[in-house]
């Protein structure tokens, strides 16, 4: 009885082995059930089509608004709460510390006042008081020629009579001469007050005024620059900056950004092996990315005529980026607008197939 329940104990355990082993093999082994994506993929409305990533950016691109000098932000005139409102071109945005600028400006308009008043002052010479100062000692001078003439004369007709001595004779005819001299340098002192500031004179005088004038004016640009106004009419799409900050003057800083939202538009990446296959004629079509049946329509504006590297990545793990790519500028129809600036688009081309030689 041993020997039969040996016999076939040890069959009947090894086939209930081999069946819970293979029982769980099948159950180890991995489901091949098929994984539904929480968002379906775009597909291409074209049989043939060239497929890129478009991104959302406004009529005017989005500009990004800098400022022209370094500084603390003094005051602003948008705050975050502001995106999205519309500003007309030239509304001041926000304004860099200009107080020191302000004091400088005060000093050179004194200056320049200044520099007008000494040019007024040699414009207007000379001054109708001295005048008559003037023509009295030329008029004195003359008169005190003819006394000294008359005695001279006098003298002459005494000293052959031996009435005057040779040395008064003498000293009467200095007397004239120094006379004669008097009455030409009070002539000439006359006319050169007549004649008013020499022209050199004017001439520095006025360029005096002129640098001051450009000093002042330089000032005030710098105090108007440090006033950041909207360059265009359009939409506030963003805001970076805030009061107490400091803000520089280097480029590619956007504190502000700013677009005209009238129209939106798509910048669409077509890479360099399907520019053959592009044709500006074509009809186009973008799908917002998670809403797959939502079809956009697109209206070719212009190409970028510069075939430049690609920088607008999208994060596919099949994305190419040691490429070239040609931007295309499509606008959204009216009606289809409801998209954001920075959005990327799923966007296809609709091309024919290139013929490639046997």
């Amino acid at each position: 009885m041993k020997s039969i329940f040996v016999k076939y104990a040890l069959p009947i355990s090894a086939a209930m082995m081999l069946a819970f082993g293979c029982y769980h093999v099948v159950r180890s082994q991995p489901s091949d059930e098929k994984l539904v994506p929480p968002a379906a993929p775009a597909r291409s409305p074209y049989q043939n089509a060239i497929a890129g990533a478009g991104i959302v950016e406004a009529r005017s691109e989005n500009i990004a608004v800098g400022a022209a000098v370094p500084g603390i932000v003094l005051q602003t005139w948008i705050t975050p709460e502001d995106v999205g409102k519309y500003v007309s071109k030239g509304a001041p945005l926000f304004r860099v510390d200009d107080r020191h600028l302000g004091a400088q400006l005060a000093m050179q308009q004194a200056n320049l006042a200044s520099a007008k008043s000494q040019y007024a002052r040699l414009e207007a010479m000379p001054r109708p008081e001295e005048v008559p100062s003037a023509e009295a000692k030329f008029k004195a001078a003359d008169a005190n020629v003819v006394l000294a003439k008359d005695l001279a004369e006098r003298g002459r007709v005494l000293v052959k009579s031996q009435s005057v001595a040779q040395e008064e004779f003498t000293q009467r005819e200095v007397g004239l001469e120094v006379a004669v001299q008097q009455r030409a340098q009070a002539k000439a002192d006359l006319d050169l007050l007549k004649a008013g500031a020499w022209q050199a004179d004017k001439d520095v005088s006025r360029a005096a005024v002129a640098l001051a004038q450009a000093q002042a004016e330089q000032t005030q640009t710098e105090i108007e620059r440090a006033t950041v106004r909207a360059p265009i009419s359009g939409h506030i799409l963003q805001v970076s900056v805030h009061p107490g900050e400091y803000v520089g003057a280097q480029p590619g800083q956007a504190l502000i950004m700013i677009g005209d939202l009238s129209v939106y538009h798509v910048r669409v990446d077509i890479d360099e092996h399907d520019i053959p296959r592009f044709q500006t004629s074509a009809t186009a079509r973008a799908f917002v990315r998670g809403h797959a049946d939502r079809e956009i329509k697109l209206s070719f504006v212009r190409l970028e005529k510069y075939v430049a590297p690609k920088k607008w990545l999208t994060g596919d793990s099949t994305e190419r980026v040691d490429t070239r790519v040609l931007q295309a500028i499509y606008k959204v129809e009216p009606g289809d607008q409801a998209v954001f600036v920075g959005q990327q688009l799923d966007v296809f081309i609709e091309s024919t197939r290139v013929r490639t030689k046997p």
